[in-house]
């Protein structure tokens, strides 16, 4: 699928129909040049936690036949005397036979949440359009330096897409992230043993050393997931990407407020209005994002906060 095809996808509202409210993809159709611009740049800025190898640059966990020298070993029957160390036989006495590093392209999973807590936003979009933004760029950058893309997007029915290299792949999973979110109705509270699920299931698909970036508010994350994360990251290089809405950080005065958890159902009023109340609760938001944050680097994962307002995600991402 070409860029013109995905813009003109994006101007239709994603569903080949005029764009109504509510039913507007997450990434307008003039942004997305800009983002490919934005990953343009992430490029060049040679980072390699993301996306700075090409095909054979990285250690395969499979051993044979390649181009890099790995080791060698004792000699086994049945394996191929083509292979053999002759001297290390020599100065060992031993047979022995020599190992390569087999020849690889990374692989980049990208899992972007647009579950309920996601489709809020106070100031210029929602959270899940921002987590859209992220992954356009990373997916745009991530296929620019020859890497391999997939892409996992948790939702009311999750979705996986298969790991493929080119733009075609890109676009795919920008075309995925950006469809219209509108607001659920009624959203199910969050299912703590259904995050774990899906982690375990990432745990068991991917590759080891595969790079696996976390696009989330993780409102989900509880001291249940900790354990699941932290075998997902020892097996994979795990970025957590975080989020953040301005309201999740000040809560604004609005005077009496009916707000409504996404994630547990409550609906209660607030004052927004008393000064007591919003110091109260900018210590709680303050404290809760500082526990999720101790969560994540306990699982051994790298985080990131990046507000929901942010345009420039270069100078965000280049430390992600």
């Amino acid at each position: 699928m070409s860029l013109a095809r995905v813009t003109a996808w994006l101007r239709r509202g994603g569903q080949g129909r005029a764009v109504t409210r509510g039913h507007a993809p997450l990434i307008a159709a003039d942004e997305l040049a800009g983002l490919a611009a934005q990953a343009g740049l992430l490029v060049g800025q040679q980072v390699p936690e993301v996306h700075d190898h090409h095909a054979g640059d990285w250690a395969s966990r499979w051993l044979g036949r390649g181009l890099d020298f790995e080791e060698s070993r004792l000699y086994s029957p049945g394996d191929d005397i083509r292979d053999m160390d002759w001297r290390t036989t020599a100065r060992t006495g031993r047979a022995h036979l020599k190992i390569y590093r087999e020849e690889r392209q990374p692989l980049v999973q990208l899992v972007i949440d647009r579950g309920a807590t996601l489709r809020f936003g106070t100031r210029r979009r929602l959270k899940a359009a921002q987590a859209a933004r992220v992954a356009a760029v990373l997916a745009f950058a991530v296929t620019a330096r020859n890497g391999v893309l997939g892409a996992t997007l948790w939702d009311a029915q999750d979705e996986t897409l298969p790991a493929r290299h080119g733009r075609a792949a890109a676009l795919d999973v920008i075309r995925r992230a950006a469809a219209p979110c509108p607001p659920l109705a009624d959203p199910a509270p969050t299912d703590a043993v259904r995050h774990a699920d899906r982690l375990a299931r990432l745990e068991a698909a991917l590759p080891r050393a595969a790079r696996v970036v976390l696009v989330s508010d993780f409102a989900w994350l509880a001291e249940a997931h900790v354990d699941a994360l932290a075998r997902l990251a020892a097996r994979c290089d795990v970025r957590a990407i975080q989020i953040v809405d301005p309201a999740e950080r000040t809560l604004p005065d609005l005077g009496p407020a009916y707000f409504h958890d996404m994630a547990s159902g409550q609906r209660v009023w607030i004052d927004t209005g008393a000064a007591s109340v919003r110091t109260a609760a900018r210590a709680a938001l303050a404290a809760r994002l500082a526990a999720q944050a101790r969560s994540l680097a306990r699982a051994g994962a790298r985080h990131l906060q990046l507000d929901s307002t942010a345009d420039d995600l270069v100078t965000q991402l280049i430390h992600a």
